[in-house]
């Protein structure tokens, strides 16, 4: 009977029954978000759950766990693409939490290695910290392995970093040998070798029995745990033997969706080969960090899932893709690993929708830049320059979010190169003065407000019922330093650059003013005394327990003690608290409307405008912002009352009431409540929703890959808005010389009269093309069997240059086409094509482009088939046209 295959789904499943024999609880894997650790931005290891147990804050589930985890690194990103390296991959583990230690965990992997999956035990090398002779005892026992066959490696030790407090200790890795054809021939190869792929880490069993404090003491710890690792992904390469991870069957069915969608064969090309392993690798991760709801962003994890999709588009397009795929071939990943792991299956729509989104904008971008980029190579081509200068690659990349790696590429396919140490110059001066003013002005302000914290009491704020009150000063600042008078010519900051309106800052014992906190901005109104007025333009929380007023005095002087009147400028605050009050009502419409999974992502409460983002996939429709619309409306024009409560915080949470995530809460905290609207909220609202007045969505944009932004009005803004559009809907129907109401049909009507009157004119240039086609095809010269045409026509673009050469090759067969046109400032522009079955004949477009190129004095260069050109002068266009054939004659002889 023939043995059962080694599948991967087969080699997880007996590494977890293994261990749940042994007395082991199998635990699911934790997210790739790590939870309650700031240090990383994703999980990197099977033990990252396991930290709180090692460390004794959390009792674990079990004194004995197994688990296999999502990870993910890109510590080795560039070396993805080769035989082992991967970005995404599980790690197989097993832990003892206080029970068994070293000679346990040697003992299962020598047993589950040997019997369970038949491993040669002549082929495995563990490898010891060098001091750890208890670990070289123990493999000498239970393995009978003879001393030469441990390896001592320096490496072997495993912290959380030297300077960062917590568990640590000596390791013990498992090597596989693979066999002398994966091995560099040295005499000093063995196990840890950096120059071969022959003796392959397969196991690392962690030995933690120190607590390290980070300042380089370290101590024994009472209760000594277990921490190992195995990546299934070697394991696998290993049980199927395979060359590489990426022709196991974790990996084959991605790259070979992959190859179809792409239109070429795995194995056939090398160059082709390691694209396809790049974007295989790098889709099954961004399948997994959606599915975890990692969204694409400029910062933290969000940055790193934007770096990896754009470098697998990069490999796309490396592979003549030029649409989104990514999310074409989700569905492959997550069929094949949803056994494992369900919630991609159940996350599947989001999954693509995020993928199909980041790459579709990263599609823009692409094409912006290239548009761009072109622009530069060709002034330097008529410049006769060949290398582009760091300055203009680093703008490409920081204004327009165009890759290096990218710039590089293209400007090699022109022939030129890319200076990449000013580009590293230009970034590292952008970084350094983004740096000094934010830190400069960051440690300024830090050591001013706290220094007023300690000094000050607390504010109490009271505007919740008011917008007016009695108080006095206890705190003043100006030009950086606390003051105990303030007077017009003074600032409250000394700033970086003069700024034409200096602010002060006055803190007050009691105030009615509203400090800028969730969403909603900060109140402005007039601070007045016997003494003077200030004006304040701002009202801030710069630390926690003080709001500070800033502004400027605008007559007489305040000092410290001043009794004053504070009067919040209230048209202002109406318009701001029926903004806040229509958000949450636009946050109840959103769930009822998408589902309850909508949640907020940050907003901004204004009184002229509010905007609301929010979790969701895809533009709303039309229907759906008429309906949020007539809810919204609906709630105002029944006149909720809005009610307000301070209640226990837990006992809020229990109630219902939404609270955003990552937000911090007062505890008791303040529920605010409209109808079925119940939200955490320390901002001020209206008595009853019939305050809002109206409400009108005026736009709904994408802020991010899977989130949306809405954008909105109330009140007056909102009817000054209507009568606008309605003003504007009456002029052009004027114009149009219909009614109103049919505005649309007659838009309608002529953008139909106007695509007809460029389909025809489009059909005429076709026409004249096609008859120019016919005749250049007509003057063909028979060059040693072979056609070629050489022309110079009249004035036309490289793509209309491109679509007549495809022309007359399509009337010929196989051909070589020489086409150029002078350009309207006195150069030229050209492209040359080649037959693909010529290319074999030694003819390479590119190749041909340049020596045009030369002779004009200009440049050139692209692709075998197919490459252009161009030059400042049309001097020799006549002769080069005339001299093409004899060209063609001289390579093919």
């Amino acid at each position: 009977m023939p043995k059962k295959p080694w599948t991967s789904a087969r080699i997880r499943e007996q590494f977890l029954n293994y261990f749940v024999q042994h007395g082991h609880k199998l635990v699911p894997s934790s997210s790739l978000v790590p939870h309650n650790d700031p240090t990383v931005f994703l999980t990197t290891a099977g033990m990252q759950q396991m930290v709180p147990y090692f460390l004794g804050l959390e009792t674990p589930p079990a004194i004995r766990m197994t688990s296999s985890q999502k990870c993910f690194r890109t510590v080795d990103i560039d070396e993805v693409g080769d035989s082992r390296h991967n970005t995404f991959f599980e790690m197989l583990g097993n832990f003892s939490v206080g029970d068994y230690f070293k000679e346990g965990a040697i003992t299962y992997a020598w047993d589950l290695l040997t019997k369970v999956y038949g491993l040669d035990p002549e082929r495995l090398y563990p490898s010891v910290y060098p001091t750890d002779d208890e670990a070289i005892r123990l493999w000498q026992e239970i393995a009978g392995l003879p001393r030469e066959r441990i390896t001592p490696l320096q490496d072997n030790w495993w912290d959380r970093g030297p300077t960062v407090p917590g568990p640590a200790g000596p390791d013990s890795e498992i090597y596989y040998d693979r066999g002398e054809k994966y091995g560099c021939g040295k005499e000093t190869c063995g196990p840890g070798c950096d120059d071969c792929d022959r003796y392959l880490e397969i196991w690392n069993l962690v030995f933690m029995q120190y607590n390290q404090d980070g300042k380089g003491g370290r101590e024994p710890l009472a209760n000594p745990n277990i921490d190992t690792g195995m990546g299934l992904e070697r394991l696998t390469l290993v049980l199927q033997n395979k060359d590489t991870v990426f022709e196991t069957d974790l990996f084959m069915p991605i790259i070979t969706r992959f190859a179809q969608i792409a239109g070429v064969k795995y194995g056939t090309n090398p160059q082709s080969d390691t694209s396809l392993r790049v974007i295989a690798d790098h889709g099954r991760s961004l399948v997994f960090l959606a599915g975890d709801g990692v969204l694409p962003s400029n910062e933290g994890r969000g940055y790193i899932f934007r770096r990896v999709l754009r470098r697998a588009v990069r490999h796309g397009k490396l592979l003549g893709l030029d649409r989104p795929f990514l999310g074409e071939a989700a569905d492959t990943v997550i069929e094949l690993m949803a056994g494992q792991y369900p919630e991609l299956r159940d996350h599947r729509d989001r999954i693509v929708d995020v993928l199909t989104l980041e790459e579709r904008k990263f599609g823009q971008t692409l094409a912006a830049g290239l548009h761009l980029l072109g622009e530069k190579l060709s002034e330097l081509e008529r410049t006769g320059q060949t290398e582009l200068a760091g300055e203009d690659a680093f703008t490409l990349y920081d204004t327009h979010g165009f890759p290096l790696e990218l710039t590089l590429e293209v400007a090699q396919e022109h022939g030129m190169t890319v200076d990449q140490a000013g580009f590293k110059v230009a970034a590292e001066r952008q970084r350094q003065l983004s740096k000094q003013k934010t830190t400069l002005a960051a440690e300024r302000e830090d050591e001013l407000w706290k220094h007023m914290k300690a000094t000050l009491p607390p504010t109490t704020f009271t505007g919740y019922p008011t917008t007016q009150g009695q108080s006095h000063v206890v705190g003043l600042v100006a030009e950086g330093q606390p003051q105990e008078m303030l007077a017009a010519p003074q600032t409250a900051l000394a700033p970086l650059e003069p700024t034409e309106a200096p602010l002060m800052a006055v803190v007050l014992a009691e105030t009615p003013f509203y400090a800028e906190s969730g969403g909603q901005v900060g109140d402005h109104g007039v601070l007045t005394s016997p003494t003077g007025t200030f004006q304040v333009l701002d009202t801030q929380r710069p630390v926690s327990g003080l709001i500070v007023h800033l502004g400027q005095m605008t007559e007489g002087y305040l000092k410290v003690g001043s009794a004053l009147t504070a009067q919040v400028d209230e048209t202002r605050r109406d318009a701001t608290r029926r903004n806040h009050s229509a958000t949450h009502l636009l946050h109840r419409a959103l769930k009822d409307m998408l589902g309850e999974s909508v949640v907020q992502q940050g907003s901004l409460v204004e009184p002229n405008r509010l905007r609301f983002d929010f979790n969701h996939p895809r533009p709303l429709t039309d229907d759906q912002l008429a309906g949020i619309d007539a809810a919204v409306n609906g709630w105002i024009r029944s006149n909720l009352s809005v009610a307000t409560k301070l209640t226990p915080l837990d006992e809020a949470r229990q109630s219902g009431a939404m609270a955003l995530f990552g937000e911090k809460y007062p505890d008791p905290v303040r529920v605010v409540t409209m109808g079925r609207s119940k939200e955490l909220c320390g901002g001020t609202h209206v008595a009853a929703t019939g305050q809002i007045g109206v409400y009108v969505t005026t736009q709904e944009v994408s802020t991010a890959a899977g989130i949306r932004r809405i954008e909105a009005l109330t009140g007056q803004a909102a009817e000054t808005y209507l009568m606008s559009r309605k003003r504007l809907v009456d002029d052009l129907a004027s114009h149009l010389q219909t009614h109103p109401d049919q505005v649309a049909t007659r838009v309608a009507q002529l953008e139909a009269d106007l695509t007809a009157a460029r389909q025809e004119l489009a059909a005429m240039r076709r026409v004249g093309m096609s008859a120019e086609a016919d005749r250049l095809a007509q003057t063909a010269t028979r060059v040693r069997g072979h056609s070629v045409v050489a022309a110079s026509v009249t004035e036309l673009d490289v793509e209309a240059l491109r679509e007549m050469s495809d022309r007359i090759r399509e009337r010929l067969g196989q051909a070589v086409v020489l086409l150029a046109s002078a350009t309207a400032e006195g150069g030229t522009t050209f492209i040359v094509t080649v037959s693909p079955d010529l290319t074999r004949h030694g003819l390479h477009a590119g190749k041909l482009a340049q020596r045009v190129a030369e002779r004009l004095g200009g440049k050139g260069g692209g692709r075998p088939e197919s490459a252009q050109g161009g030059s400042r002068s049309a001097a020799d266009l006549a002769a080069v046209v005339a001299d093409f054939p004899q060209v063609i004659d001289a390579l093919l002889g």
